[in-house]
């Protein structure tokens, strides 16, 4: 996700990271309910720098909210996040020259959709009463997210008193309304700081709160909203003698649960938004994946991410947004125009990308093998005949307009302004051979075989199972794509055999050994000996880091442990290959497995269980935690929906609710310690899966009609 903004800005305004450029992420707490997002320093203050401020809908609602107490700004000790939208900041005021703290000051933040409301408890601690005054300063300086991403400059608006606090506003387009309680009590020298004068008695407390509403009056409406009243998504219930496993899914799945959006007045076509803070809206490959991954926990999210990209399906040829028949979109934006203004501002979120931009190539495969989940996870039969249209679209382009001459599912950009590369490897350096080379197109990568592969296979099933002709046409395309696969992809080195990360346009296999490969298993295009060559690389010291797999393998001449996609660990790529070898028979696959999940476990502690879209490659020998990639996003939907796809790779968990029929083998050499999970939804039942002491299973819940496959 590379999206790009064109850089014209006022150059009045100071709100850039140090040196420009895109800001830095790492060291940012984020407080999430989608379309609202607040992001702060540690110590709860929001400055104007970098991509901090309160965004309601890709605007920068505030860019700036420092509290000070008695002229200081408090010192920072402590923050905690619970449940996605709320987070928590512990301070003290100094005292003089003493080294013991007599005020603490607590803020409690909770962002809303359309805002937030900022807490402020000061507590005395001395024994004789305490005047102070506490200050608020803020701004508002409307920016799109955009801009924010390029670091680009932005102008502070001016503020306006209102009875109770402030006022800020584009005239006609939208209005910030900060309200306090009490009301404060004067307004500073400064037209944007509130003040309230506190006397505190002996061991006593005062609150001051802050309400935030953000409200846009301009005509262009936005893409996505938050889904109508406050239902939520359940964690599993997990027992096992890992805590980490439980804290990881629990914290998680709080995070997934405010990034639920919809598409305004389809209020049951709820999908994810794909992370904090550059890409709160829909986009395909990461709503999908991430509803993939939570199928346990119900197939309402799959059902409503399919409908909502259905929606979007391709209808027309136009080189300019990659739009196809048939193709599924990779991102959409709000339509943007051109607005001079006063000051001469480009409109919130001019975006190079067109609004609803088409250039992915495994969008639309993997819309198909998620239909195909959903069903096999009891989706009502309805629900999925209803998409049975939009799926035969899918196969067509995925085996038609999709295919290059050499009869491989490839990319390239033709405008020359969108993505190079449209795999979700989609930076531009992310294909290159093992000396370093970069791959010209047109580009075919190997997974983007795999899922047209399954997305065939999965179709005819469906067609089959609803009596619909053609299923032979997509078994017969299946078969032989394996076969040219199996030809054309497989290269070797001192290692032995293993498949290239794509083949270039010259039909050159590019040679890097990558975690792409991780993706083919558990597709149906690797024969089962195969299968096994490519678990064994997954568990080498090449590819796994300690803290999962490495995007790029150590001994590529490209390798960057801190790159976006050339040798850093994302959890979602990990958690991909980790069920595929859930699905891959034999003592190989088991111990890959095993080892990646310990790396997955250590990375989610290391990072408080918010595991963000990204983190360094870096070998675990001697690190505690995973080393931080600078810009990397937190939140992110498809790196919080790994933990309960870790689970059921663990569980071996394979419903088939059409068929009656659930499996479930729990891997013996895993770590974790499973001894139970509970929650897991097959159609409108709820099962529990306990494990005893000997690996022996027993389910609750299961409907007396099902057959279970258990050791």
């Amino acid at each position: 996700m590379n999206d790009q903004v064109a850089p014209e800005l006022p150059l009045e305004a100071a709100s850039r990271p140090e040196g420009g450029g895109q800001p830095y992420l790492h060291e940012v707490v984020t407080c999430t309910w989608a379309p609202a997002m607040a992001l702060s320093d540690r110590d709860g203050q929001i400055r104007p720098e970098g991509a901090q401020g309160l965004f309601v809908r890709d605007i920068r609602a505030l860019s700036k909210l420092v509290l000070t107490v008695q002229g200081s700004e408090p010192v920072g000790l402590y923050h905690h996040s619970t449940g996605g939208a709320v987070s928590s900041f512990y301070g003290v005021v100094r005292n003089g020259a003493e080294a013991d703290p007599r005020v603490q000051v607590h803020r409690r933040r909770s962002v809303t959709p359309a805002g937030m409301t900022e807490e402020v408890t000061l507590r005395s601690y001395s024994s004789k009463a305490v005047p102070l005054r506490a200050e608020v300063a803020l701004s508002a300086d409307f920016a799109g997210i955009a801009a924010v991403k390029l670091g680009l400059p932005t102008m502070a608006r001016p503020a306006s008193r209102t009875e109770a606090g402030l006022r800020f506003e584009i005239p006609g387009r939208c209005t910030v309304k900060v309200t306090g309680s009490p009301a404060p009590q004067l307004v500073g020298p400064d037209a944007g700081t509130l003040t309230w004068d506190v006397e505190l008695a002996p061991h006593s407390e005062a609150n001051i709160s802050l309400s935030v509403c953000f409200e846009e009056v301009t005509s262009s409406s936005p893409v996505a909203e938050a889904p109508p009243g406050r239902a939520e998504l359940v964690p599993p219930q997990v027992e096992a003698a890992d805590h980490r496993l439980a804290r990881w899914a629990e914290v998680s799945v709080a995070d997934l649960a405010r990034l639920r959006m919809v598409v305004p007045g389809r209020p049951d076509e709820v999908f994810l938004a794909a992370g904090i803070p550059w890409y709160l809206t829909l986009f395909g490959r990461d709503s999908l994946w991430a509803a993939r991954m939570l199928l346990p926990l119900g197939t309402d999210l799959a059902l409503g991410t399919l409908s909502a990209l259905a929606r979007h399906q391709g209808t027309t040829d136009d080189e300019r947004t990659a739009e196809q028949p048939g193709k599924m979109l990779h991102e959409l934006r709000r339509i943007s125009s051109y607005d001079p203004g006063p000051a001469g501002t480009r409109d919130f979120n001019y975006f190079q990308l067109p609004p609803v931009y088409y250039g992915a190539v495994d969008t639309t495969p993997l819309w198909v093998c998620l239909l195909h989940d959903a069903w096999l996870w009891g989706a009502p039969e309805k629900a999925v005949e209803a998409l049975l249209g939009p799926m035969r679209g899918c196969l067509e382009w995925t085996t038609g307009r999709a295919l290059d001459e050499r009869g491989f599912v490839s990319y390239f950009d033709g405008s020359g302004k969108g993505l190079s590369n449209q795999g979700w490897k989609d930076s531009a350096d992310a294909v290159q051979f093992r000396d370093g080379r970069l791959a010209e197109g047109p580009v075919a990568l190997c997974e983007a075989q795999g899922y047209a592969y399954e997305a065939a296979a999965a179709g005819a099933e469906l067609l089959d199972a609803f009596g619909l002709p053609g299923a032979e046409r997509w078994r017969e395309f299946a078969d032989n794509l394996a076969e040219r696969f199996r030809k054309r992809f497989w290269v070797e080195d001192a290692g032995g055999p293993y498949p290239a990360m794509a083949l270039d346009g010259r039909g050159v296999p590019v040679d890097s050994l990558s975690s792409n490969i991780g993706h083919l298993l558990g597709t149906g295009i690797l024969a089962p000996d195969e299968a096994v060559l490519v678990a064994r690389r997954l568990a080498s010291p090449d590819l796994s880091s300690g803290f999962g797999l490495r995007t790029l393998a150590a001994s590529s001449v490209g390798f960057n442990p801190v790159s976006y996609h050339c040798g850093s660990v994302w959890a979602h790529d990990t958690a991909i290959a980790l069920a595929g070898l859930a699905r891959t028979p034999g003592k190989a696959a088991e111990e890959a497995a095993s080892r990646l999940v310990e790396g997955l476990l250590a990375a989610a502690e290391g990072f408080d269980y918010r595991i963000p879209e990204l983190y360094g490659g870096h070998s675990s020998d001697g690190l505690a935690a995973p080393v931080p990639y600078p810009a990397s996003c937190h939140p992110q939907a498809w790196a919080a929906a790994a933990s309960v796809s870790v689970l059921t790779s663990l569980l071996r968990f394979q419903p088939d609710v059409p068929r009656r029929r659930l499996s479930v083998a729990p891997m013996a050499a895993a770590p974790g310690g499973l001894r139970r999970v509970g929650g897991l939804r097959l159609g409108e039942h709820k099962v529990d899966v306990v494990i005893g002491p000997r690996a022996e299973v027993q389910l609750s819940g299961l409907p007396p009609t099902f057959r279970a496959l258990v050791p």
